[in-house]
């Protein structure tokens, strides 16, 4: 086993965001101001800064910033509101969880359950050593179950070592959904802990997070996933001192005495996920709108098995209908023999699978949909805000490639085929919640309009607008500092930059991703590696190295064009546009590096490290 991650052993994950109601009470202000201001500017794109004479490209480009600018809309609608952190306390018994239980008086069952296919055993071990480390204030049963869909002789041999229970199948129908699935059907805790191969929880994890199920309506708690062997990097005084020696290292540090500490190559592949957590998930608990992220996430078993028996049932009831009436335009009988209605639903329902966990690549996000549009049961979720587990980041651009594309993929898979904006049973809140998220896979084809458009006018002096005038300034300017004062107060104690510039890089896997579903291809389910996987990674950024590479020769044949006043560029175009696409490199510069980052061996050892 590859155990680079063994000397970080030590590091304890950072506390949750804090919550202040004078901050929301500021980022609300701050918001609609941004807000109306957008609107402002978006009314005044349309309506008198077109050129008339490039429709060509004014029309896609003030048509990018609309989409942009709604998803702002969205982005806002999901940051409005926070809640104060609150741990509640935890159950004692099964009828503090379930009070109409005719055996309430019986302790709890939990069954914590690590899904694996390939990954090392020895890796799977670390994380059932530290689940046998899981306390709680009352007694409980706790069971420790590997799923293994790799049918492994080590794994088993690693399970049985540690006393876990080996759990296998001969098929891997339904990949991860199905081996979960399985495992339910040979299983009888109150609750399921879903663990990946890496996932390593900590002893509190159930005492901090059974308290949520003291309402009867709560169907699961999505706890934040934690990469603790992120590269924490060095402090710019000892990266400088590092390469060019002490004097180098001397002008560091006076640089961070001026504009506070600077860290060097940490998080390559911007994985931290806080933003997404801490920031993005915690605050859908208003509009009971966070979903299921998998890993470090903790399930009602009734909760699972009902919502897939309401499912199963719809599922039947359709196919049986379909059939119907297949027979009855066939035949051109009107009613059927109730009989061969019998056997119709008996073969539909033979036919259809009983699926706790939808099979789908996004079974987390699509089951998830499933139980929030019950509204029958009225199932409910809850995003604790305290990191409950451990887990590893992605090594190289390869593995990032793969975790992401799966997302994506699997995102816009669901929003093309099974919408859930027209849903029955979801919320309004709950439907704007989902639709933000599946939005977001939407933005490479704007963000491609964004990276190209200084270019096409840095080499043809053609302008998507009117006149670089003051009126464009007038309009522009007071929007994007609005909407920079919002979200800096929003996602405050969460750096904001190295999420912006991968959201715009990751255009490339992006557009993949949306034409693959639009062709109607499948979206395979790739276990991420979790390992290192070594070789050149340049190949997988080559439309990012384009954009940058384009981008400067644009930029010096403006400026040369400019001097000799052969063409029909401005000044004020040449610099907007030189500033704009700068930007958009600086953007591309961080997932090109990433392609080319190597662990730091010594990372750790140097006292000015962190």
């Amino acid at each position: 086993m590859n155990d680079y991650f063994l000397k970080y052993e030590d590091r304890v994950p950072p506390p949750p965001l804090p919550y202040s109601a004078a901050r929301e009470l500021l980022w609300q202000f701050l918001a609609v101001v941004a807000l109306v201001v957008g609107a402002w500017y978006i009314w005044w794109r349309w309506t008198a800064s077109l050129n008339s004479n490039a429709l060509w490209f004014a029309v896609p480009l003030a048509s990018a910033e609309s989409f942009a600018y709604f998803g702002v809309l969205l982005f806002v609608f999901n940051l409005w509101k926070d809640e104060p952190i609150e741990i509640l306390e935890a159950p004692t018994a099964l009828s503090d969880i379930a009070p109409d239980h005719p055996n309430g008086m019986r302790k709890l069952s939990v069954d914590v359950m690590f899904t694996t296919y390939n990954e090392d055993p020895e890796l799977v071990r670390l994380g059932i050593l530290d689940a046998q480390k899981i306390t709680y204030p009352h007694p409980i049963d706790i069971h420790i179950h590997v799923l293994d869909d790799g049918q492994r002789d080590g794994m088993r041999a690693v399970t049985d070592a540690e006393g876990a229970n080996y759990i296998s199948r001969k098929t891997n129908e339904g990949f991860k959904a199905g081996n979960l699935r399985h495992a339910m059907e040979q299983t009888s805790g109150d609750f399921l802990v879903i663990c990946d191969a890496d996932t390593r929880p900590f002893p509190s994890i159930l005492e901090n997070t059974l308290g949520y199920f003291r309402d009867p309506k709560i169907a699961w708690v999505q706890t934040p996933q934690w990469f603790y062997d992120l590269p924490i990097g060095k402090s710019l005084q000892a990266a400088l001192r590092h390469r060019f020696g002490r004097f180098a290292g001397k002008f560091g540090q006076t640089v961070e005495k001026v504009i506070g500490p600077v860290q060097t190559g940490t998080d390559p592949f911007v994985s931290d996920p806080k933003m997404f957590y801490d920031i993005i998930q915690r605050r859908r608990n208003w509009a009971n709108g966070s979903f299921c992220c998998g890993a470090g996430s903790i399930h009602r078993r009734e909760a699972v098995m009902e919502a897939a028996l309401r499912s199963f049932g719809t599922k039947v009831e359709t196919r049986t209908h379909a059939t119907e009436e297949i027979i009855t335009v066939t035949s051109k009988e009107n009613q059927i023999a109730s009989e061969l209605m019998d056997a119709i639903r008996t073969e539909a329902a033979t036919t259809e699978v009983l699926t706790p966990y939808r099979f789908h690549v996004s079974e987390d996000i699509y089951t998830s949909i499933v139980m929030h549009s019950d509204r029958e049961r009225g199932w409910k979720s809850k995003m604790h805000p305290i990191v409950e587990s451990k887990m590893l980041s992605p090594q190289d651009l390869l593995t990032w490639t793969v975790q992401r594309y799966r997302y994506a993929g699997g995102s816009i898979d669901i929003l093309i085929n099974d919408n859930p904006l027209f849903r029955r049973g979801l919320t309004f809140p709950q439907r704007v919640m989902y639709a933000t998220t599946f939005y977001s896979y939407l933005a490479p084809i704007w963000n491609m309009i964004f990276l190209i458009a200084p270019i096409v006018y840095l080499f043809t002096g053609i302008s998507p607008v009117s006149a670089y005038s003051a009126d464009l300034f007038w309009h522009l300017i007071p929007f994007l500092v609005t909407l920079e004062l919002a979200m800096m107060v929003g996602t405050w104690g969460v750096s904001g930059y190295a999420a912006k510039a991968s959201y715009l890089s990751f255009f490339p896997l992006g557009m993949r991703a949306i034409m693959c579903v639009l062709r109607g291809q499948e979206i395979s389910f790739k276990v991420t590696p979790k390992v290192r996987q070594s070789g050149n990674f340049l190949t997988l950024v080559q439309p990012q190295i384009a954009i940058v590479l384009l981008t400067g020769i644009a930029a010096i044949w403006s400026l040369g064009a400019l001097t000799l006043g052969t063409t029909s560029h401005s000044t004020t175009g040449v610099v907007s546009n030189v500033l704009w696409g700068f930007n958009n490199c600086l953007a591309m510069a961080g997932i090109i590096s990433a392609a080319l980052w190597l662990p730091d061996t010594n990372e750790g050892c140097d006292e000015n490290a962190l």
